[in-house]
């Protein structure tokens, strides 16, 4: 056989969910898809690193996407993984269709979907059979939030944590793509094999989500950059609100995991003073939605919180989803902001690849 081709599609992440910053994580049902041909029927390629890619965005992003293998982020963790296995290249020749609808920047966890893609389409092309759990240890060489790897990983709500690493691996705690990359852009030891990644750095557990229970992503039209969102955050915090943050993160995964959902108990155990209460500087109108929406004032409504570092708002619920959607969208938009919005289920299966 010369040719083969498969699909890889790789869901979306909501990361930081309620009080779980940095550990509680929910893949939803909005997919990065690529669409990967091989042809070896060729004898070599003209093609920097065997690799073309060629780029679909449905999720009409402002920002560039670099066509580049060199410099595209799935490709070059696909060549990370391919060359820990003492594979310097794609096999001639590989096509990648990239057919994206994640808006970017918008803490949907898009960098996260491409990095568990980068390692999916390394592991597939280099007919490497390494397990998910070990394609998580390569993934957080590159991204170090496991929440939102993991759940785009593994797919599901999950709880996530990293092991402290040992003495000798804290020198590289992340990998510098520059490293995988051929001269000039990775300097003199492009030639030598990368660190792999010590077995087992981070690990997950799938909780269970209540059937009853949708997402309503409220995407606003801007970027948070990740720096600022970042910076905004305290270096200390007060016992009491590492406190209030464990009491509500011990209960959140029970809650949601329930069915009949109890509208009360959600809204409460979504409560947070981590994160939220800093960033909500950085969002306009976001301090006036978390005050003026709960259970009581807006039926089928269960919580709302931040996806990742935002800007979208994360809204769960039972029912009633295009008035709650239309009641946050009219709020942005009293701040001169447009908004879209996706009602998302919790995709479950992960990243997925279909011969």
């Amino acid at each position: 056989m010369t040719a083969s081709s498969f699909v890889l599609k790789t869901p979306c992440s909501s990361a930081n969910i309620g009080p779980g910053f940095d550990v509680i994580g929910l893949a939803l049902s909005l997919h990065l898809e690529l669409q990967v041909t091989i042809d070896s029927s060729k004898p070599s390629s003209q093609h920097p690193l065997n690799c073309v890619i060629t780029y679909d965005d449905q999720s009409k992003s402002t920002e560039k996407i670099s066509l580049d293998p060199e410099v595209n982020l799935i490709t070059r963790v696909a060549l990370y993984v391919l060359r820990c296995h003492e594979q310097r290249c794609f096999p001639v020749e590989t096509h990648v269709h990239i057919v994206n609808p994640i808006p970017l920047g918008r803490g949907l966890g898009s960098s996260g979907t491409a990095v568990v893609a980068g390692v999916m389409l390394g592991n597939e092309v280099g007919r490497l059979g390494l397990s998910k759990d070990r394609l998580l240890d390569y993934c957080l060489m590159i991204e170090r939030h496991p929440d939102n790897v993991a759940a785009s990983l593994f797919g599901g709500f999950v709880g996530t944590y990293l092991n402290d690493l040992r003495p000798e691996d804290v020198a590289r705690k992340e990998i510098p793509l520059s490293e995988v990359l051929p001269a000039p852009a990775g300097g003199v030891d492009t030639g030598k094999r990368p660190p792999e990644p010590p077995l087992g750095i981070g690990h997950y557990r799938k909780f269970q989500w209540a059937k009853e229970i949708k997402a309503i992503a409220i995407i606003p039209d801007f970027v948070v950059p990740t720096a600022n969102a970042r910076n905004v955050l305290p270096t200390e915090y007060t016992r009491a609100d590492v406190v209030f943050n464990l009491q509500r993160a011990a209960l959140l995964p029970a809650a949601l995991g329930t069915s009949p959902p109890d509208p009360d108990m959600i809204y409460l155990a979504m409560q947070d003073k981590v994160h939220q209460p800093y960033r909500q500087t950085l969002i306009p109108g976001l301090t006036e939605i978390l005050q003026s929406m709960n259970p009581s004032t807006q039926p089928g409504l269960l919580g709302i919180c931040l996806s990742g570092a935002g800007p979208t708002i994360l809204a769960l619920a039972t029912d009633n989803f295009t008035e709650i959607a239309d009641r946050i969208v009219s709020r942005f938009a009293s701040s001169n902001i447009t908004c879209q919005w996706r009602l998302l289920e919790p995709a479950q299966a992960g990243a997925t690849v279909q011969y």
